[in-house]
């Protein structure tokens, strides 16, 4: 048998992978080939910042294509190596009605491509028309100053009579390589995990690092869409020279299905493409994608880092009265903690703004005063979409209620009992938005945790809405419209309150400990897990911490809520260190904290603000030490640095004895460097010398298994 034929039928799903699924179809060739030479009406723009390139063509016959992407400083090219200069994905595909739509087609006219220049952001808009398919397809490609970063995103308009089904959407779809295929790697989950080349990456994979083990140049693809609904597909087990990339929409497991009515447009979330080069530098992946993450796709960027948050749920749970929250605020207020936030509890029944007067007989404005009194702001814990059935909204619009499968509302279980489950995908999310400005308005709030279930519960229940009355036309279709209602509740409420910090938790997101930059288009934080610590031997800091380090490689650390670390449990030292590696959050029975320990917090915390206030700690992060499975028996930490040099060191014993550790960080090593304990306030004089690429060691004292060393540069 011809080997090559052989491939070409019996391996060709395999081989297509993601621009199969994408398009729905398997085309007799699965690449386009550029047209160039004499006679050519091929039209090109190239997008770059100073760092990355991206070269655009479009052909009347062969439709738009990527031709080029590329690393100025590194040249490195994740498209031109000169065996698959030829080829190119589909760039973008999806179905209309069940008809394949590819960029890489001549089934696309060309009407317009429109740059745009500012100071922060170059983009370009290319708007195409479909020959068949009543649409247009604007794809806008955008760079960033500063960062090596190419980001894309579709808008797809229905210019007919009738409603187009969309389905199968890729927004991005590439052959790329990073050189040979044996010594490609791909590091998924978070880009914390190695995996072999041909994978799917699906809702926990917000972020695929594809590199070359040779030379450490890769890059990372981010898929924004949100939660369950993100596919990432790739496929480096066929050629030798040739990896399939496509960053879509979800296909069978929570498949995508949106509905377009004559003149309605949908814009699908965007794909990030953040080339590196490891252990470079500032190319460094640790250095490149913190920096994007931060500064890009958080929606908002705090120069003076996150606001230490307290909360109440553990160990009070909803026992939480007005007595215990006035002496907590004082305890809080006397630790330096910046919003106190009341959780489940403070509210008459979920889905109304009405106080428990059961618990807080004069409601929440003597709390309100008590707060502010010791310069901190209120938070509150708010449930989204389930909501009591003796609510208001409930009596009035019972057709507001998600559906399963049989018709009959959907429930959820609750720490207060079985409530219903609203389907934000209906005028439901009005009211949503509505009661949380009149909850921001009414208590000044600074911090709205918003809660439990909408479109999964993360326990299990089933996911979506059946119901035919809604904004959806069927199950598949709730699910992108309930994402859709998040960010739309969201949006009203920034539009009336900018500056208030939304919580967006992993139950309302539907998975546990997820987070991914889907989440961070809608919200500013995500309360991304629940670890217990109500003891020394709990799961505690340890799991916390691992839920850190495999995140924050991808995803901005400063946008995780690590709950719940409490700050009354001992050691209290490791409890901070772990804080300061995330948005800080603490938790616990703070009336048990003796004078002297909220005295210690007060100092420490104070530190921290002021060395995050003068300097950028979300530009990179590095875990450390045995940091992929954090254990008892083995030392653990993080760095985390500005561009400057200046950052901390955090260091964890654990039970492992350990009398000294070393260090190693693809920093500037020509930089003079001075070191400082922050437990015990000395000048820190590493063993071997400052040389960070080669590794400096720090000791442990006797008794000391926490150790926070500030960096500055000298």
């Amino acid at each position: 048998m011809n080997n090559r034929v052989d491939r070409w039928t019996r391996r060709a799903v395999l081989q297509a992978g993601a621009i199969a699924a994408a398009a729905g179809t398997l085309a007799p060739r699965l690449f386009s080939e550029a047209i160039e030479g004499p006679g050519s009406k091929e039209q090109s723009w190239t997008l770059g910042n100073g760092i990355v390139e991206r070269t655009i063509a479009f052909d009347p016959e062969r439709g738009l294509s990527t031709r080029r992407i590329a690393h100025l400083g590194t040249r490195f090219s994740l498209l031109n190596d000169p065996l698959v200069k030829e080829h190119t994905g589909h760039e973008f595909s999806f179905q209309c009605d069940g008809k394949s739509c590819m960029g890489t087609s001549g089934d696309f006219e060309l009407i317009s491509a429109d740059p745009a220049n500012t100071a922060q952001v170059k983009s370009l808009t290319i708007l195409l028309r479909h020959k068949i398919v009543p649409i247009e397809v604007t794809v806008v490609y955008r760079v960033y100053a500063g960062h090596a970063a190419l980001r894309k995103h579709l808008i797809v308009r229905n210019t007919g009579r009738d409603a187009q089904q969309l389905s199968h959407m890729a927004i991005e779809s590439l052959v790329a390589s990073t050189g040979p295929a044996d010594e490609t790697t791909l590091m998924a989950q978070y880009g914390a995990l190695p995996r072999e080349t041909f994978y799917t990456g699906r809702s926990e994979d917000a972020c695929l690092l594809v590199s070359n083990s040779e030379t450490g140049d890769g890059a990372a693809l981010m898929n924004e869409v949100p939660g369950y609904l993100k596919r990432t597909e790739v496929q480096d087990f066929y050629d030798p020279r040739e990896m399939n990339i496509a960053i879509m929409y979800d296909t069978d497991l929570m498949p995508f299905e949106r509905v377009l009515a004559p003149g309605e447009e949908f814009a699908t979330a965007d794909a990030s493409l953040v080339l590196y080069r490891k252990n470079d530098a500032f190319n460094d992946p640790h250095w490149a994608l913190p920096r994007y993450t931060a500064e890009i796709l958080e929606r908002t960027v705090d120069r003076g880092g996150p606001p230490w948050i307290f909360n109440t749920w553990e160990p009070l749970q909803r026992g939480i009265n007005q007595e215990i929250t006035i002496d907590m605020i004082e305890a809080a207020g006397a630790m330096g903690m910046d919003i106190f936030t009341i959780d489940d509890g403070w509210q008459q029944d979920y889905g109304e703004n009405e106080v428990n007067h059961a618990a807080f007989s004069g409601g929440l404005a003597p709390i309100l005063r008590a707060v502010e009194a010791r310069g901190m702001r209120l938070g509150l814990w708010i449930p989204m979409a389930a909501i009591g059935t003796g609510t208001a909204v409930y009596r009035d619009h019972p057709d507001w209620a998600a559906l399963d499968r049989e018709g009959h509302p959907k429930f959820t279980g609750t720490a207060a009992g079985q409530k219903a489950v609203m389907c934000m995908a209906s005028d439901f999310r009005e009211s949503v938005a509505a009661r949380v400005i009149d909850a921001i308005e009414r208590f000044r709030l600074a911090y709205v945790k918003l809660d439990l279930t909408t479109i999964f519960n993360a326990y299990g229940e089933a996911p979506g809405c059946w119901a035919h009355n809604h904004l959806h036309s069927s199950w598949e279709e709730s699910l992108v419209r309930i994402y859709e209602g998040i960010q739309y509740a969201t949006a009203r409420v920034y539009e009336k309150h900018p500056d208030v910090l939304l919580d967006l938790t992993f139950e309302l997101w539907g998975q546990k400990h997820i987070i991914d930059a889907g989440l961070l288009t809608m919200g500013d934080l995500d309360w991304m897990s629940n670890v217990g610590d109500t003891s020394e031997d709990s799961a505690g800091p340890i799991q916390a911490r691992q839920l850190l380090y495999q995140r924050a490689i991808s995803m901005p650390a400063e946008a995780m809520l690590i709950g719940n670390l409490q700050a009354d449990t001992q050691p209290i030292a490791e409890r901070f260190a772990t804080a300061i590696g995330s948005a800080p959050v603490l938790l616990g029975d703070i009336r048990k904290l003796s004078e002297e320990d909220r005295r210690w917090y007060h100092e420490k915390i104070s530190w921290f603000k002021k060395l995050r206030k003068t300097h950028a700690l979300s530009e990179s992060f590095f875990p450390l030490g045995n940091w992929q499975q954090p254990t008892a028996t083995k030392w653990d930490g993080f760095a985390r640095f500005a561009s400057t040099g200046a950052g901390i060191v955090v260091l964890f014993a654990n039970e492992s004895d350990a009398k000294e550790v070393v260090v190693q960080l693809p920093l500037l090593p020509k930089e003079r460097y001075s070191l400082r304990s922050v437990m015990t306030g000395r000048e820190v004089t590493p063993h071997g010398g400052a040389d960070w690429t080669q590794g400096v060691a720090f000791s442990f004292e006797s008794s000391q298994k926490v150790e926070i060393v500030e960096v500055s540069v000298s």
